[in-house]
Formats: structure tokens, C-alpha cells, sequence
């Protein structure tokens, strides 16, 4: 613990400088109303292993990961609108996804938005998904900022073009503080509490991000005898380094939660609600090399554990590596091709075999993605 927080003050003296709100921005320069959106659709294959008669378990599907589609625009003189919504079954779709109104008369040094947005929240959760270098987010990311969106207010900005200590670089500081209801995307809350998120990203050079951010929140528990209302704690720590056509992104997660914690419920999903104290931590780091030939290599490793006290022999709480050897293919700005191998393998402090948690569970995606606009 005290590693990890002599880490994150060191952190965040350098930063990432995107705060995605919701989930994509439109290309366009004009002021009226605009279409946003993509889709995504997918084909999963599961290597699940053969059952004990020797059939496959095995599985192969085709699904929507994503459909989003929805509008951004401006109003003279000094307010924005964007709102966006899921479509796909498999998303429990159609809903509302992001929906806010922003004034910016100020920026970029200030901006306030109200409304229902993404957490401002490390940098994985901040890169739209139709912006992520895998298919998937990584696990401590989803499981950790679950809900990944929630109704509230943020205010927001950066340095723009003023240079601080000899350093010009444009947007040399980024920061966003959202205060949100705590309960999720499109649900009214019933109490006083709310979640506090904020986020700090320097960067020092074109090359180089580094961010830092803290989360805490309280609400009522999901047994209605327990008075105690359950508490949370997030703070992680990211950099980002892009430098000759190579892109190196790593990022650490640890949370606290006492009462109960929210499992699952990444990039629109729904989380399921776990009852007890946990505290839990992970992280992932990834290079990508940008070829000339519009084809991207990706080679990415993931660790969480959900439940850091117990033993990783307890089924219940084993530490996870995840493995993604991936491929991107880009033939315009608005097309791109992803293929993911995902090597999974559960750890355990156990030497007797049969306490062992490595089964099979590897898989393989193909997603195909178009942009809107």
C-alpha cells in the first residue's frame, strides 16, 4: 500500500490529456446538429475444453458488441450537446448511454457539464471504445470503475497553450472532478451520498502522458437491516508513451470497498452487486508499433485480483492473467479490423493439483468496426 501511494504522488508530476465524457466526438467543424455512432460487430470463439465423454465444449457466436448511434451540436454562444445511445440486444439495448449538456464559455481552462457521462477515471476507461487498441478493457478497468457511467456534474479543463516552468507543450495540464449520483446510467438516486471522481494528467512532452486519479463514494446498503451505508475507495496511476510509431500504455488499479462492490458492467454492461469487504488491485501494460502497411500489432498482459486477502487457491478469489496478442488493420479513417487471442491463465499458491485453477477458457475475437462520421 504505501509502495503504491509513493507511486501515484510521483505520477502526478507528468499525464494523458484526453477526459472522453462520452463515448466519441464527431469529426465534423459545423455547429448544427450532427450524427455520431459506430458499430461493432463481432464474432467469439471459446476454448472451453471437452467435457468428461470427450464432446467439445467449445463455442462459436457472432453478436453486436456495440451499436451507437446518436447526436452532437452546439448552441450560440457558449453551449454543447451530446447525447448517444446503445442499440444492441446483446447490451441489453436500446437505452440512453451518454446524455449531457456542457458551457464552455471559458474553455479550455474551464468547462462544467451536467447531465450522465463517463467516469473521469485512468486511462482506459477514458478512451472511447471504438478508440481501444483490444477489443476488450481490461478486467480490473471494467471491474474497478463499475458503473463506468453515472449522472452528475463535472467541471473540467486544461492549460490550452500557457507554458508552465519552461515547458510549452500544449494542454501540459488536463484535470476533471465529477461529483454523480453513484447508482449508474439511468437511475434515480434515493440518498444524500454521491460519488467524488477526480482525475489529474501532465504532460511534460508530445510524447509523453501521465495521469493519476482518486475516486470515493458511499451509499445504502442492498439489505435494508444494515444501517452502515457501504463505502468505496478507487486510485490508480497511468503513462502513455508514444515515440518512434511505437505506443506504450500502462496502468494501475486498487480499490477498497466496504459493505459490497459492483462486479462486471464494463463499456455500457450491467454490474452484478457482491455483498462483503474486499480489497482489490490489478493492472495491464501494452506496446503497439504503427506499421506503414495500416496494420498494428499489439501484444498486451493484464493481473487482477478481486480479493487481495485471501488465498489464491480459494476458487472464490483467484488472481487472473489475461494475455491478448492482437492485430489491427485500419484501411481508412473511418473502417477498422481487430483480430484478439486471449490466453487466460487463473493463478494459484497451491503446490497440491488439485487446488489448481487453471482451466480452459482462452478465446478468440474478430470485431469489425465503421465510424459514422
Amino acid at each position: 500500500m504505501k509502495k503504491s501511494l509513493i507511486i501515484i504522488s510521483t505520477l502526478l508530476f507528468a499525464a494523458f490529456n484526453s477526459f472522453a465524457q462520452g463515448c466519441m466526438e464527431s469529426t465534423s467543424s459545423d455547429s448544427g446538429p450532427k450524427i455520431i455512432g459506430y458499430l461493432q460487430p463481432e464474432f467469439r470463439y471459446e476454448l472451453n475444453g471437452d467435457n468428461a465423454d470427450g464432446t467439445s465444449k467449445d463455442a462459436a457466436s457472432w453478436c453486436f458488441r456495440r451499436a451507437r448511434i446518436g447526436l452532437t451540436g452546439t448552441i450560440p454562444y457558449d453551449f454543447s450537446y451530446y447525447v448517444i445511445g446503445e442499440f444492441s440486444s446483446f447490451q441489453n439495448g436500446p437505452y440512453i448511454l451518454d446524455a449531457f449538456i456542457t458551457y464552455n464559455r471559458f474553455k479550455p481552462w474551464f468547462k462544467v457539464s451536467m447531465g450522465q457521462f463517463k467516469k473521469p477515471f485512468g486511462l482506459e476507461l477514458s478512451t472511447g471504445c471504438q478508440d481501444l487498441y483490444t477489443i476488450n478493457r481490461s478486467r480490473v478497468v471494467e471491474e474497478l470503475t463499475a458503473p463506468d457511467r453515472d449522472l452528475g456534474i463535472m467541471l473540467s479543463g486544461t492549460s490550452g497553450t500557457k507554458s508552465f516552468f519552461g515547458l510549452t507543450n500544449e494542454n501540459l495540464i488536463s484535470w476533471s472532478l465529477s461529483v454523480t449520483n453513484g447508482t449508474g446510467k439511468n437511475v434515480f438516486d434515493g440518498d444524500l451520498s454521491k460519488d467524488v471522481v477526480g482525475r489529474v494528467v501532465l504532460s511534460p512532452f508530445d510524447f509523453l502522458s501521465v495521469g493519476a486519479s482518486y475516486m470515493t463514494g458511499k451509499k445504502k446498503n442492498a439489505d435494508v437491516t444494515v444501517k452502515e451505508k457501504d463505502e468505496k475507495m478507487r486510485y490508480g496511476a497511468d503513462i502513455q508513451i508514444k515515440k518512434y510509431n511505437f505506443i506504450l500504455q500502462a496502468e494501475y488499479v486498487y480499490g477498497s470497498d466496504k459493505g459490497s462492490k459492483l462486479v462486471g458492467g464494463g463499456c455500457g454492461a450491467t454490474p452484478e452487486l457482491v455483498m462483503g469487504n474486499f480489497e482489490s488491485n490489478g493492472y495491464f501494460a501494452q506496446i503497439m508499433y504503427n506499421t506503414k502497411y495500416k496494420v498494428m500489432p499489439v501484444l498486451k498482459y493484464e493481473y487482477y485480483d478481486p480479493d487481495m486477502k485471501l488465498e489464491n487457491y480459494d476458487h472464490t478469489a483467484y488472481s487472473v492473467s489475461t494475455t491478448t496478442f492482437g492485430l489491427n488493420y485500419y484501411p481508412n479513417d473511418w473502417t477498422r479490423l481487430q483480430v484478439n487471442y486471449l490466453y487466460r491463465s487463473e493463478t494459484s499458491s497451491s503446490s497440491e493439483l488439485i487446488n489448481f485453477n487453471e482451466y480452459p477458457n482462452d478465446m478468440i475475437q474478430l470485431q469489425l468496426q465503421v465510424k459514422l462520421n
